[in-house]
């Protein structure tokens, strides 16, 4: 009996979703490496053509022509696909969560395609976090394919976004911690053996591809050296870190007012909101072009190597660097607040690690005033990124492993601690939700999806998935709660270490969209399963192999 409970937990805890993981990992390898390769060549396209309207300035009004019809055309598609709307990542996470459903095969191709306009179009806009959507939707298309539950589809969702990250970042790690620390704010054995067989399965895909096409994979950083800092060097990266922690702050209050300005505008179904974004994009693409696209070039830029160059920002308006700096700084906190306020679909991780890489620029040079040895600039600059994106985003971890696996070094480790922990607690003082969740409650209100709380009692059967299980590891729906375990007549008072046994009577209660839907997503996890992956797999390859030999 022992030996086929332990094979029956090999089958269904490791090897099914690890075959679940790998294949979700394998297409979204595949499909998030060439998106990423097309945003970097619109990316680097749409630089030159500013640079050209520049050099013939009679073209500038056919400039903004274009960025207007453009503005209406993304208009319309966000209006038919209106699950593209901003980022993705708030999608994403309800998706995973079980509060939103989409249709992968409406949302992928209308998001690749908007996402890449957009960048084309020069707005300041990453290609990370629709990566990540992109990687989760190629999650919910293969569950769909392979016919998984409700809990598989989300499993897999979670792992495809996993794999997008990390593919379109080159940073594993970043992109399993984010699985646990903001997909889900858990952590489940199963979530990890989806996320960590995603991740690993998706990056060996880009690899194999680039070995294909001969190209080589390159470090996000390379103009950056790092110093150990010395203890009064810890004095300098708080006072940074207070900075870039305010900063953060402000932008995350500016972004959500731009949200209740920008939503007053419904003239042409919405058109009118685009048109902000846009018609700006235009604008500061012609005053510098490190204004456009998702800031990679600028961070790069920033780097200092360690002291002994200066940055190789190009100067604005002939302005020191100093100046330029602060224009560069303004003109992409008003271009990103502009696409989250419209809701513009581009990613902003990457806009928001370059806002945090001109603040600690910045931040360098006031600490050097201050006695500071320029060594350090380069330093206090990578701390600041992640300190702005822990103070907005909410996700220290993730921040901390993000820098680690950027620069591929422990130098910066504990200073880094040191200044996510300050961004982390002025993000408390001022009681800032992370901004996902915040991003995820708005779109759901926009969208008119209403959260009822159910009550459903059901039994656990055996063969069940949560059978033998902790309430803590088990994947239940998003905002649900098990009230109470009627055990042999017994009520027991659960808790995440209560392990659940057949027989049991539970009692649980959640926010979900309708009863049903409650009741399905439980019973999936309650109940014996009837479909089984590897079977579906096996039929799948089955039916493919049959068409190739007729």
């Amino acid at each position: 009996m022992k030996h086929t409970r332990f094979g029956y937990n090999l089958y269904r805890k490791g090897l099914q979703l690890m075959a679940v993981g790998v294949c979700t990992g394998m297409l979204a390898g595949v499909v998030v490496t060439f998106y990423n390769l097309a945003a970097d060549f619109l990316a680097s396209y749409s630089k030159n053509l500013y640079r050209g309207i520049l050099e013939k300035p009679e073209f500038i009004p056919l400039l903004f022509i274009v960025l207007a019809l453009s503005a209406f055309v993304i208009a319309v598609l966000v209006h038919l696909v209106p699950m593209i709307h901003g980022s993705g990542i708030p999608q994403t996470e309800g998706a995973s969560r079980g509060l939103l459903t989409m249709k992968w095969y409406q949302v992928l191709p209308a998001m690749a395609a908007a996402s890449l306009y957009c960048i084309f179009c020069g707005l300041s806009a990453g290609a990370e976090g629709p990566s990540m959507y992109i990687g989760g939707t190629c999650g919910q298309g293969v569950s769909r394919i392979l016919g998984g539950s409700d809990m598989e589809r989300r499993y897999q969702i979670t792992g495809g976004a996993c794999a997008g990250l990390a593919v379109a970042f080159n940073a594993p790690l970043t992109g399993i911690i984010f699985a646990f620390e903001e997909a889900h704010r858990r952590f489940t054995p199963s979530i990890f053996i989806c996320a960590f067989s995603s991740v690993l399965s998706g990056l060996i895909t880009r690899n194999l591809l680039f070995d294909a096409m001969n190209m080589e994979v390159a470090s996000e950083i390379t103009n950056f050296v790092f110093h150990t800092l010395p203890i009064k060097g810890y004095l300098y990266v708080a006072f940074a870190a207070i900075i870039s922690g305010l900063f953060g702050v402000g932008f995350y209050k500016l972004a959500f007012l731009a949200r209740k300005l920008i939503s007053r505008l419904t003239a042409l179904k919405g058109a009118l909101k685009m048109l902000i974004p846009f018609l700006f994009a235009g604008v500061a693409g012609l005053i510098t072009v490190y204004a456009m696209g998702g800031g990679h070039a600028l961070i790069e830029a920033i780097g200092t190597h360690g002291g002994t160059a200066e940055m190789s920002v190009e100067s604005v308006f002939s302005s020191p660097i100093v100046v330029t700096l602060l224009i560069v700084l303004i003109l992409r906190l008003i271009s990103t607040v502009l696409n989250l306020g419209a809701g513009v679909p581009c990613g902003i991780f990457i806009p928001m690690l370059a806002l945090g890489a001109c603040i600690g620029a910045l931040a360098s040079k006031l600490c050097g005033l201050m006695g500071m040895s320029a060594a350090y600039s380069d330093c206090i600059v990578m701390i600041s990124m992640a300190t702005f994106f822990t103070a907005v985003v909410k996700a220290p971890l993730t921040s901390i492993v993000m820098v680690v696996e950027l620069t591929w070094q422990f130098t910066l480790l504990i200073p880094v601690i040191l200044g996510v922990s300050i961004g982390y607690m002025i993000s408390e003082v001022f009681r800032i939700k992370p901004l996902y969740d915040a991003l995820l409650e708005s779109y759901m209100e926009s969208q008119n999806v209403t959260l009822r709380r159910e009550i459903y009692v059901t039994s656990l059967e055996e063969g069940a998935v949560a059978a033998g299980h902790a309430i803590r590891d088990i994947l239940w729906p998003g905002n649900l709660l098990i009230r109470s375990v009627m055990r042999d007549g017994t009520v027991i008072t659960p808790s995440s270490d209560t392990v659940l046994q057949v027989g049991d009577q539970l009692t649980v209660q959640a926010e979900t969209t309708s009863p049903e839907n409650l009741k399905q997503c439980v019973d999936e996890i309650v109940k014996p399963r009837k479909n089984d992956v590897f079977r579906n797999i096996a039929e799948l390859f089955g039916r493919i192999f049959k068409k190739k030999r007729d």
